[in-house]
C-alpha cells in the first residue's frame, strides 16, 4: 500500500496532455487554447461614435454648425465634415471623414438646420472609438493556455476569429461492475441495491462540461470484464471502473485489466474510504479501478480523477485545498488517511453523520472533504485541517 500522496505523485507522472484539435468558437467555451492567437484586422476597423450625437471637427466647437447628414452604424458610404459643419451620427457609425469628436445628442441645441452646443467640458476625441483602439492587426490577442470563458469566446468573435485549437475534454468510460445491482426506477429483488456510482460520476463528469462519456455494465464475470475493458480503452482516454477491485471471489478488476495490457502503476492506498483504488496506464490512456462503495466512488473521484482529467485538458484543479478550524474532536486510529465528508463555512469545518463508505446521504450535503493525515489520531476543537472545498 501507498501513500495518499504518493498515489496523486504517481498519477501525475503518467499524465500527457491530449493532442489539440481545430474546432468552431462557438464550440470551445471551457476549453484551453493550445495555440497563440492573433488579430487579423483593426479592431475597430474605423474610427467610430461610442454616443447618439453630432460629429464634428474639435476646432469647431464653440461656433454654430450647418447640419448636413447622418451617419448610421452600418453606413456603407461616408460623408465628408468640412469646417463649420456637422453630422448627425449613431451609436457604433463610422465617424465622418475630417470629423475628430462628437457630442451628446443631449449636450446641443437644435435651431433651422444649425446647431449650437452646449458641452462646457467638450474635449477633442471625446466619444469616440479609434481604429484600433480594441486591437491592432498582427496583435497577440490571446495567449496559448488560457481558458475560454464566455467573455473570452466574445472577444476572439469581436475580432473576427471563429475557429480556434485548444486541448480536448477528454473521452471517458464507465464500468460499472456487480451482479446485484439495479437500475433506479425498477422494483428491487431480494439481494440487489440501486446503482448510483454511474449516475453520480456521470453528473460530475458533465459539471465539468464532459460530454462524451459511455456507461457500461458488466456482471462479475472474467470474460465479460475483459470484452468490456477492451473496447472501453479502445474508444476512451479515460476508464474509470466502479467494483471489482478488492480481493474477494468475485473481484477481477485486477486479472481483467493485465489481460487487457494494463500496465498497473498502484493498487491499494493508505486511505479511508477508497483503499483498493487501482490506477494504472496503456497507451497514455488512464485506468482508474474505484471501490464500489458509493461515497469511496466520490472521494476517489475528487482526490484522483478530477485532478488527472482536468491536466489532460491542460485546465487548472477546480477542487480548492484550504485551512479550516474543526467545530468539534473527532478520533481515529493512525495509519491510514482519512477523509471526511464535511460542511465548511466561515472558516469552519465541520464532520458530518453518516460517514460510512456505503452511504451517500450525508456526500449529498456536504461540500467539503476534511482531509486527517495517517499520522494524525485525536483531533480536538479548534485544530487547524486541511480541507477540500467541492465544486458547486
Amino acid at each position: 500500500m501507498i501513500s495518499v500522496k504518493e498515489a496523486k505523485d504517481l498519477i501525475s507522472q503518467h499524465i500527457t496532455l491530449l493532442n489539440p484539435i481545430s474546432i468552431d468558437l462557438a464550440q470551445a467555451s471551457g476549453h484551453v487554447l493550445a495555440n497563440d492567437v492573433y488579430a487579423k484586422y483593426d479592431i475597430p476597423a474605423f474610427s467610430q461614435s461610442s454616443m447618439d450625437g453630432y460629429a464634428l471637427k474639435f476646432e469647431d466647437h464653440k461656433q454654430e454648425l450647418a447640419l448636413i447628414g447622418e451617419m448610421a452604424a452600418g453606413t456603407a458610404t461616408s460623408i465628408t465634415i468640412l469646417q463649420g459643419q456637422t453630422s448627425r451620427i449613431f451609436t457604433g457609425a463610422p465617424l465622418p471623414q475630417g470629423a475628430d469628436t462628437v457630442v451628446m445628442q443631449e449636450k446641443i441645441t437644435r435651431r433651422d438646420g444649425k446647431i449650437t452646443l452646449q458641452d462646457p467640458n467638450l474635449k477633442p476625441g471625446l466619444n469616440v472609438r479609434d481604429k484600433g483602439s480594441e486591437i491592432m492587426a498582427g496583435a497577440l490577442a490571446m495567449e496559448k493556455g488560457n481558458l475560454l470563458s464566455p467573455a473570452a469566446i466574445g472577444f476572439l468573435a469581436g475580432i473576427g476569429i471563429n475557429q480556434v485549437s485548444v486541448y480536448p475534454m477528454p473521452k471517458i468510460s464507465i464500468i460499472v461492475t456487480g451482479k446485484e445491482l439495479q437500475q433506479p426506477g425498477k422494483t428491487l429483488e431480494f439481494g440487489q441495491v440501486y446503482e448510483s456510482n454511474s449516475y453520480s460520476l456521470s453528473a460530475a463528469l458533465k459539471h465539468e462540461g464532459i460530454e462524451q462519456i459511455a456507461v457500461y455494465e458488466a456482471d462479475d464475470d472474467l470474460e465479460i470484464l475483459k470484452k468490456v475493458l477492451q473496447t472501453a480503452t479502445e474508444s476512451s482516454d479515460v476508464v474509470l471502473l466502479t467494483g471489482g477491485v478488492s480481493v474477494g471471489d468475485y473481484d477481477f478488476v485486477i486479472e481483467a485489466a493485465s489481460h487487457c495490457g494494463i500496465k498497473q502503476i498502484f493498487h491499494k492506498v493508505k486511505q479511508k474510504p477508497g483503499k483498493p483504488l487501482f490506477f494504472g496506464t496503456k497507451n497514455q490512456k488512464l485506468i482508474f479501478g474505484l471501490p464500489g462503495n458509493p461515497s469511496s466512488v466520490l472521494c476517489c473521484y475528487y482526490n484522483y480523477v478530477l485532478p488527472s482529467i482536468k491536466s489532460l485538458s491542460h485546465k487548472s484543479n477546480n477542487v480548492v485545498e484550504l485551512q479550516a478550524k474543526l467545530t468539534h474532536s473527532y478520533s481515529k486510529a493512525a495509519g491510514l488517511t482519512h477523509f471526511l465528508k464535511g460542511k465548511y463555512e466561515n472558516g469552519l469545518v465541520t464532520p458530518l453523520s453518516a460517514q460510512e463508505s456505503y452511504r451517500l446521504s450525508s456526500f449529498a450535503q456536504a461540500n467539503c472533504l476534511i482531509c486527517l493525515d495517517e499520522t494524525q489520531e485525536d483531533l480536538k476543537k479548534g485544530d487547524i485541517l486541511t480541507v477540500l472545498i467541492l465544486p458547486d
